[in-house]
């Protein structure tokens, strides 16, 4: 089987470098803008992509389209807007590595007060403190899939106790016990870092909302991986300006980018990142470990061999 397929990411060109010599027969049309997708998007029949980055009217005239690869693990932006006759497929588990790296890059700093010795450092003023170990700590992870399952296993290296929440409890290695989602505030009570991974929809908006803040100690921090939506913003904002919690890295936001005015700026022991969990030097390698096997698959007509297809 021959076919087109669409590559819509900034590293397009990379994308087809390394996937042309590979599959010969196929045609692929890499493009980062809309002006340059929309001469072939009613032809292909294949689009590799980020869930969240192709532009909508961009593929509602994609009228050939049979399956689209989003690079991304979540898929939520495409949910309801991707016509349910065709196939999606996401790379849920390829960005294990960086999300618990940088879930880790938080836990070290906000538990170490890395932005203290910062300040301390920019005043040339000697600060010496005891400093805080992860060893005994609890970790509560809200949402247990892979990425979940790739940080449990790294935190039980230093020595923390891991608790998980979901939708449907069950063993898994590496938590030392998973709870169900209504048991979310009795999860959230025992947290020493509440991270968030859990997917966005519907039923995970606002989630994590001013009674499950509330629920925390005063001495824990809040970690948000997930999506924006995940967290009421409002609720907070009010929290960390109460004291109420000790502090918090946020990598997702209701509006990305986050708008200069936004008050998440200014809170005190809040650190911000512009939504790089899943973002690393080794994004396109990781990528098409999944996608290559699968465009494989699609060619050959073996769809039943496709990986992490989405129901939509």
């Amino acid at each position: 089987m021959t076919c087109k397929v669409l590559i819509y990411a900034e590293q397009a060109e990379e994308y087809f470098a390394r996937l042309k010599p590979q599959f010969p027969e196929v045609e692929f049309f890499p493009a980062y803008s809309r002006a340059a997708a929309l001469p072939v998007i009613a032809d292909v029949e294949a689009i590799f992509t980020l869930a969240h980055v192709i532009p909508r009217d961009l593929l509602a005239q994609a009228r050939s389209l049979k399956w689209l690869q989003s690079m991304t693990t979540g898929t939520d932006a495409l949910i309801g807007v991707l016509p349910s006759h065709i196939l999606l497929t996401s790379c849920r588990g390829a960005h294990g590595p960086q999300m618990s790296e940088l879930a880790f890059l938080y836990m070290l700093a906000l538990n170490r007060n890395f932005l203290r010795m910062m300040k301390a450092q920019a005043e040339a003023r000697w600060d010496r403190y005891a400093q805080p170990v992860l060893e005994g700590k609890t970790v509560v992870i809200v949402g247990v899939g892979y990425l979940a399952e790739h940080l449990a296993a790294r935190c039980k290296l230093f020595g923390m106790r891991v608790l998980g929440v979901t939708t449907e409890p069950r063993k898994l290695p590496d938590f030392d016990h998973i709870l169900p989602r209504t048991a979310l505030r009795e999860a959230a009570a025992q947290a020493d870092f509440l991270v968030l991974l859990v997917p966005y929809s519907q039923e995970t908006h606002h989630l994590v909302d001013g009674a499950v803040l509330a629920a925390m100690k005063p001495t824990a921090f809040l970690i948000n991986l997930a999506r924006g939506g995940v967290l009421d913003e409002a609720a907070f904002v009010a929290h960390m300006r109460a004291g109420r919690i000790a502090g918090a890295a946020l990598d997702v936001f209701n509006k990305q980018p986050l708008p200069p005015d936004s008050p998440l700026w200014h809170l005190p022991n809040v650190i911000i990142t512009p939504n790089i969990g899943g973002h690393s030097d080794r994004f396109v390698e990781q990528t098409l470990a999944i996608a290559i096997p699968n465009l494989r698959a699609f060619l050959d007509g073996r769809i039943g061999d496709m990986q992490n297809v989405v129901p939509h």
